[in-house]
C-alpha cells in the first residue's frame, strides 16, 4: 500500500504466493515499508479466530524476564495453538525456539505495563503476539485511548498516520468518543489506535480504526520523522490521533492514596487430610502444599523438575538472579526450571566438576517469606566410570533442602563397520572400515580416546595407533579419531599381523563434560587434530579437572583379517576362527572382480575363439586341397 508521490493516495498491490520461505527459521526476512507479508499457517485449536491474521511475528527477539509457562513442542503451529489454548491466563504473547524447540507463553506483551518491557536480539527465537484476543484482553488491567507522548509532536504524527498507515476499517461518526467506542469494541481486528478527522461532512468517512500503533513500527517512534507530504495537497485535516495505552493497576490504602507495595496474601485453610507428619516434612509448607524436587544434570544445564501436591502459584528462580533465571508458575502443579551452567544469568558456581546453585520456591511474586522453599541443588560430574546414586538430604526451615545428583557415565563400546555401515567381524586387507568408539545420545558427557593398539591374536605382536597424547602415530595407518555426534571415528584400511589373522583393537576411553577439545597432532609438516584429549576447561570459568584423580576405561574389539586366496584354505581358517573366536560363526567374503580381471578374462575368450576359428579353418582348407580318389 504505497503512497503515490503526487497525490496522498495509496496504491494497493496484492501478491499470491505458493510457498514462503518464513517456513525455515534460517531465513533473513528484508525490512521493507508499507508492506504486510502474511504467511498461511495450520492451528489446531477450537479459539483461532476468524479474522484476517492470528499472530503477529517478530523474528529473532524475545521478551526477558516475563514467562508464565515454559513447554516443549515439535513446532511452532504446536506452540502457536498452546497459546490459543491456555486456560489458566491470558496468553498474550509467545516465543518459540526452533533448536531447543521451546515455547514459551506469557501474559504480557510490548505494551503492558508495570515492569520493563523490551525486545531483546535471540537467535533462533521467534516472538509472536496473540491477535485473536478479545477486546476487554487486550490489557492486563483498565484500557485507555490518548495521544502518544514519543517525542513527535502530534501534528506530525497524525499527518504520518493519515497517508501511511493502512486504514482497516472506516466509518462516518459524531464525535470523538463515538469514534474511540468503535475501536474500543471492534471485533473484526485488534484495534489499537485510530484517527478522528473531526465532524462529518456529508457523507464522507471521519472516523479510521487501525491494529497499527508505534511499538509495531520497526524503527519505533523514528518512523514519524521520515514520512513525506505529496506534493499535492487537498487541503484534508490531519485530524487526531489516539493509541491505546494498557493503565497500571493501583490499590488504594486505607489513606486513600495509591499503594505501589501489593498486599501478601496466603491461603490459610489447612487440608484435613494432611496428618501431623507431613505437616511437619521439611517438603511441605504451612498451607500444607507438599513438594517433590528432582534434578536432572544436561550437559549445559541442570533442569528442576518440581511436583507439588496442590495447585502453584508463585515463581521459581535462581537466588540472587530473580530477574534473568526464573519462572511463573500460575496454577501449576508440574513445573521446570532451567539452570545455565555458562554465564550469569542463573550464576551457577562450579568447582572441579560440581555444579551448585540454589533456587527458591516463592509463593508471591516479590516478596519473599517463611513459608517460601529454597533448595541447594548439586550436580556432580564424574569422568571416571562410576556409578553415582541419586540422594535428597531434607532440611528443616530456615535453612536449605540440598539435592544431589549425579549423572551415570555410560560404558563406551567399539564398532567396526564396513563401507555399507555394517558391522563386521570378518574383512580382507585393504577393506575400507569406520573404526566407532560410541556412547548413548541422552548423555551430557563427551568422550576422548587415547593409548590405542592394535595387537595379534597370540598377543605375541602389538602396534600403537594412538599415542598417550591422542595423536595417531602413523596416519597412513591409522589416522585420528574425529567426532561424529557423541561418537569418535577413525577411517583406516584393514591389515592384520603377519603371524596371526586375529587383530584386537584396545583403546582407552575418558569422559568429559559436553564436547572434548582435540588433541593438535604434528605429522611431518602438517598440524592436524585428533579427538584424543580432555576439553581442558568449561565454558562457563576456566576451571581444569585433574586427571590424576579419573580412572581409566579400557575397551576392546577383535576382528579377523583374511589374505586374498585364503578361502582356499577354508579348513585351515575354519580352524583358526574356532579357535579365535569361540561359536562365532566365520564369513568369507568373496572378493568382487576387479576392472584388471575383468579384461584379462575378456582378452583370453577372445584368444580361444579365434584359435578354434583358425584351426577349423586349417583343418577345412586341407581337406579341400587333398586330391580325391577315384574307385575303378
Amino acid at each position: 500500500f504505497v503512497v503515490n508521490p503526487l497525490t496522498p493516495d495509496q496504491e494497493t498491490l496484492c501478491q499470491l504466493q505458493n510457498d514462503s520461505n518464513a517456513h525455515n527459521p534460517t531465513a533473513i526476512p528484508q525490512r521493507s515499508s508499507s508492506m504486510y507479508y502474511m504467511v498461511k499457517v495450520q492451528l489446531r485449536s477450537d479459539n483461532i479466530c476468524m479474522r484476517p491474521w492470528a499472530f503477529e511475528r517478530i523474528p529473532n527477539k524475545i521478551i526477558r524476564g516475563l514467562d508464565n509457562a515454559l513447554i516443549y513442542t515439535s513446532t511452532k503451529e504446536a506452540c502457536l495453538s498452546a497459546c490459543l489454548n491456555e486456560k489458566r491466563f491470558v496468553c498474550r504473547s509467545a516465543e518459540y525456539d526452533y533448536n531447543n524447540m521451546k515455547c514459551v507463553l506469557s501474559d504480557s506483551d510490548r505494551r503492558s505495563t508495570g515492569q520493563f518491557v523490551q525486545l531483546v536480539d535471540a537467535q533462533g527465537t521467534d516472538y509472536f503476539e496473540n491477535l485473536c484476543l478479545k477486546p476487554a484482553q487486550a490489557c492486563k488491567n483498565s484500557r485507555l485511548f490518548q495521544v502518544p507522548r514519543i517525542g513527535v509532536s502530534d501534528e506530525k504524527v497524525a499527518q504520518y498516520v493519515g497517508i501511511h498507515y493502512y486504514t482497516d476499517k472506516e466509518l462516518q461518526v459524531s464525535s470523538e468518543d463515538a469514534c474511540r467506542l468503535a475501536c474500543e469494541i471492534e471485533t473484526e481486528f485488534l484495534c489499537r489506535s485510530f484517527l478522528y478527522l473531526g465532524r462529518p461532512q456529508g457523507t464522507t468517512y471521519n472516523c479510521r480504526l487501525y491494529h497499527l500503533d508505534h511499538k509495531t513500527l520497526p524503527d519505533g517512534p523514528s518512523t514519524y520523522l521520515n514520512g513525506e507530504r505529496p506534493l499535492i495537497d487537498r487541503g484534508e485535516p490531519t485530524g487526531q490521533y489516539f493509541e491505546n495505552l494498557c493503565e497500571k493497576s493501583s490499590i488504594s490504602s486505607p489513606t486513600g492514596q495509591p499503594d505501589s507495595t501489593l498486599p501478601v496474601v496466603f491461603d490459610t485453610v489447612e487440608d484435613s487430610s494432611i496428618n501431623n507428619f507431613t505437616r511437619t516434612d521439611a517438603n511441605c509448607d504451612k498451607t500444607g502444599t507438599c513438594y517433590d524436587v528432582e534434578v536432572h544434570c544436561k550437559d549445559t544445564r541442570i533442569a528442576v523438575q518440581v511436583r507439588t501436591s496442590k495447585p502453584f502459584n508463585g515463581r521459581i528462580y535462581a537466588l540472587g538472579r530473580s530477574e534473568t533465571c526464573n519462572i511463573d508458575v500460575i496454577n501449576s502443579d508440574a513445573f521446570r526450571l532451567d539452570l545455565t551452567m555458562a554465564g550469569q544469568d542463573c550464576n551457577t558456581q562450579s568447582v572441579t566438576g560440581v555444579y551448585t546453585n540454589t533456587i527458591v520456591l516463592q509463593h508471591h511474586s516479590i516478596v519473599m517469606t517463611k513459608a517460601d522453599k529454597i533448595y541447594k541443588v548439586k550436580c556432580t560430574y564424574d569422568m571416571s566410570s562410576k556409578n553415582i546414586t541419586f540422594g535428597m538430604m531434607p532440611i528443616r526451615d530456615p535453612e536449605m533442602i540440598h539435592i544431589n545428583s549425579s549423572p551415570e557415565a555410560p560404558p563406551p563400546r567399539i564398532r567396526i563397520l564396513d563401507a555399507r555401515n555394517r558391522e563386521v567381524e570378518t574383512v580382507r586387507i585393504g577393506d575400507r572400515l569406520t573404526f566407532r568408539i560410541e556412547i548413548p545420545e541422552d548423555t551430557p558427557y563427551g568422550i576422548y580416546a587415547r593409548s590405542c593398539v592394535a595387537m595379534a591374536k597370540d598377543s605375541k605382536s602389538t602396534f600403537q595407533i594412538i599415542d598417550d597424547e591422542g595423536c595417531p602415530v602413523d596416519p597412513t595407518i591409522f589416522p585420528g579419531f574425529t567426532p561424529d555426534g557423541h561418537a569418535l571415528q577413525s577411517i583406516y584400511e584393514a591389515f592384520r599381523f603377519t603371524e596371526s589373522y586375529g587383530v584386537i583393537f584396545q583403546c582407552n576411553v575418558k569422559y568429559c563434560l559436553g564436547p572434548c577439545e582435540p588433541a593438535v597432532c604434528e605429522w611431518g609438516r602438517d598440524s592436524i587434530e585428533s579427538w584424543g584429549r580432555k576439553r581442558r576447561s568449561i565454558a562457563s570459568n576456566d576451571t581444569a579437572v585433574d586427571e590424576t584423580d579419573e580412572e581409566d576405561m579400557n575397551i576392546s574389539q577383535e576382528i579377523l583379517v583374511l589374505d586374498f586366496g585364503d578361502e582356499k584354505n577354508s579348513d585351515y581358517m575354519k580352524s583358526e576362527a574356532s579357535a579365535d573366536f569361540g561359536d562365532k560363526t566365520v564369513t568369507i567374503i568373496e572378493p568382487c572382480p576387479t576392472k584388471t580381471s575383468v579384461m584379462a578374462l575378456t582378452i583370453t575368450c577372445i584368444l580361444m575363439v579365434l584359435i578354434y576359428l583358425l584351426a577349423f579353418f586349417h583343418f577345412y582348407v586341407k581337406k579341400w586341397l587333398q586330391p580325391q580318389k577315384t574307385v575303378i
